[in-house]
């Protein structure tokens, strides 16, 4: 040894023995806390099988702010009220581009500036033929006349050539009067039916005017009434906006009645068991967690759906009857939590799920038995097979094999507490698939 580790020796042998005391200390149980069995007793009391759903505020009753019947085809929005914004009767709430129903207005204008003067035009023609025709014909009249008068029958003064020139330019006058006649009538004819189908283009043009200017004219959507405005939204849940093409009758926003609300909460499909309309209910604003307003289910979806498009899980959305109202704090879309009562025990034996295992396909319990005064690591406990009913948060109802009084375990006794399947909830499957939990 070195005079440094000499000079030094009584207080390197006590620094050893502290070493050596705190390894072997390592190894030893700590006291009994470490192998003891976490025990619950078995007692009678009020059991409550509930569900937590969340979703939002909504009115029980929204007038929709639609686009106008007399508007175009389709629009293209060029400016909306922000969604959320408290509107006042009359308030502008959307826009619409007005380009191409200004260009379908200069369009018929000019449709019927034309028209107008096709009429012209043809009055005018009309006219000018018909005089044409009244002079051809009072012509062909004379004509007649005049081969009437002067006709050649007189067979001792005329040839027989010249009574039947005479004949024939009778004839030929008679005709040229009747066709004048007819010509004058079909004239007469064809000029009613242009003018009928220039009248007809120039009512379709004055008609595309009209609507024109009526289209312009509801360009600019207004409040009914003062409300909160709420955007529609499409199947992504995104609202309206800027830029959207719209069509006549299609609902761009909602104003709701802000004297009445409901709670519009989802609920899991694997948690919808027991729902029915009536049960009671207690609402909690996501603003105002410490309030709790009591409610009622008013409605509930006949068939599960999901909630957001592409997505395996399903819902039933439920309606949530308030039994008051809060203006000061309750706004249409505010978000909620709600706990639903699905079912209510007097005087069950609900015990933790760690104390439910799950052996063989069988549930059980490990009860301490009579002749074990103390719970210990490896005996104590007897596996009792047990029927279990309802489920809540955490909890799960035996309704038969433990009685009131019965001492359970909470995890498994035969195992260690760091093994795996040491404990109800964890590794044997805690309460099994019938007992399980709403939440």
């Amino acid at each position: 040894m070195s005079s440094t580790m000499r000079g030094s020796g009584p207080l390197a042998a006590i620094a050893l023995a502290l070493v050596a005391g705190l390894a072997v200390a390592a190894f030893l149980p700590r006291g009994g806390g470490a192998g003891e069995v976490p025990v619950v007793t078995v007692a009678r009391a009020p059991f409550v099988q509930q569900v937590v759903a969340e979703g939002n505020l909504s009115a029980v009753r929204a007038t929709p702010v639609t686009i106008p019947p007399g508007a175009p085809d389709s629009l293209t929005i060029s400016w909306l009220a922000p969604d959320g914004v408290l509107v006042h009767a009359g308030d502008p709430i959307a826009r619409f581009d007005p380009h191409q129903i200004e260009i379908s207005l200069r369009t018929a204008q000019d449709a019927l500036a034309t028209e107008r003067v096709k009429a012209e035009k043809e009055r005018a023609q009309s006219d000018a033929e018909m005089k044409k025709l009244a002079g051809d014909g009072e012509i062909a009249d004379r004509e007649l006349e005049a081969a009437r008068r002067f006709q050649k029958k007189d067979e001792m003064i005329f040839s027989r050539s010249e009574r039947i020139e005479s004949e024939i330019d009778g004839d030929l006058a008679r005709q040229r009067s009747d066709h004048a006649a007819g010509a004058a009538q079909t004239r007469r004819a064809l000029s009613a039916a242009e003018r009928q189908l220039i009248d007809i283009q120039r009512r379709q043009a004055a008609a595309n005017i009209a609507r024109a200017r009526q289209a312009l004219a509801s360009l600019t959507v207004t409040a009914p009434y003062d409300g909160i405005l709420l955007l529609r939204r499409n199947w992504r849940r995104e609202p309206i906006r800027v830029g959207d093409t719209v069509f006549p009758g299609q609902p761009l926003a909602d104003l709701p009645d802000l004297s009445r609300f409901q709670a519009e909460v989802y609920v899991l499909e694997a948690d919808a068991g027991g729902l029915a309309v009536g049960k009671p209910a207690a609402v909690t604003l996501e603003s105002a967690p410490g309030i709790v307003y009591p409610a009622t289910l008013s409605r509930i979806d006949t068939l599960a759906k999901p909630r957001f498009r592409g997505s395996p899980v399903q819902y039933f959305a439920v309606d949530l009857a308030l039994a008051k109202l809060d203006p000061a704090r309750m706004k249409p879309g505010a978000r909620v939590t709600a706990r639903l009562v699905l079912d209510r025990l007097e005087g069950a034996l609900a015990v933790p799920r760690e104390a439910v295992f799950e052996r063989e396909g069988r549930s059980i319990v490990y009860r301490r038995s009579a002749a074990g005064s103390k719970a210990s690591l490896l005996s104590g406990f007897e596996p009792v097979p047990v029927v279990l009913g309802p489920a809540g948060m955490g909890r799960v109802v035996i309704r038969s094999g433990v009685a009131p009084g019965d001492v359970l375990a909470l995890r498994d006794p035969g195992r260690p507490a760091s093994a795996p399947g040491g404990g109800g909830a964890a590794g044997s499957g805690g309460a099994p698939g019938g007992a399980r939990s709403g939440a």
